[in-house]
């Protein structure tokens, strides 16, 4: 079922993902064969990743070489304004302000306290996935950080609601760093895309020229593996 309702993106949930990468093309043939989808080119740049029709990601031409090739998470917010001012004021970083994106909607790259990076999306006429939490489409983001108590205050303040409230039902978690990576990696966040067949998943990854870094273990959110696609971009497959 597309899931692509304004309605269901509370600030603070995990909205859209993207991947800042060397060769667009080199992505599509590999994420079109991995997930499944299909690609439409935007007036912005890049392209819109499809999966059945509905939009599920975006994959973008890396402008400076000196910047990592990665995938980013957005959440949503309605006022991305007032948002970056609670990210400052609880520790965070703006590095670069809202700007529209079309008429689409708008977009703001910021960071945590410990410089984890991720994105805010104020929705206008595209609130987010049309798609989520079915094969080949986001499933979870997974921070991983050095300093959880810091962690723990900084996004449960900024995202109580989501992360808290009611009605919450949170695609976002936490780990330390060294609970799957080396203590030297940087705090960073780790989109998940759901799989039905974890090993399929991990063959055709290495099949299409990525890799496997951490192989498959168990999280409280199910059956995880890391990988990374042909052009380094890091990723998750994860199965429920």
């Amino acid at each position: 079922m597309a899931e692509n309702r304004a309605s269901q993106y509370t600030e603070g949930t995990p909205c859209w993902v993207d991947a800042q990468l060397p060769d667009v093309e080199a992505g599509k043939r590999f994420y079109g064969e991995l997930f499944g989808w299909t690609f439409e080119d935007q007036p912005q740049g890049g392209v819109r990743a499809l999966k059945d029709g509905e939009p599920v990601a975006s994959l973008a031409h890396k402008t400076d070489g000196r910047l990592p090739t990665v995938w980013t998470v957005s959440f949503a917010t309605p006022d991305a304004g007032a948002l970056c001012e609670r990210i400052r004021a609880g520790g965070g970083q703006v590095v670069s302000p809202p700007r529209p994106f079309g008429d689409l909607g708008s977009t703001t790259l910021v960071t945590d306290p410990e410089g984890a990076v991720f994105a805010l999306w104020q929705g206008a006429r595209t609130p987010g996935f049309g798609r989520r939490h079915e094969p080949g489409t986001f499933a979870w983001v997974q921070l991983y950080t050095r300093d959880t108590g810091t962690a723990n205050t900084f996004y449960g303040e900024l995202f109580h609601d989501a992360l808290f409230g009611p009605d919450a039902d949170p695609d976002f978690g936490r780990a330390p760093v060294s609970d799957v990576f080396a203590a030297e990696m940087p705090p960073h966040f780790l989109v998940h895309f759901a799989v039905e067949d974890m090993a399929a998943g991990l063959a055709e990854v290495t099949r299409l020229g990525g890799r496997v870094q951490v192989p498959p273990f168990e999280t409280s959110y199910g059956t995880a593996a890391v990988v990374t696609d042909n052009q380094g971009a890091s990723f998750a497959l994860l199965r429920r």
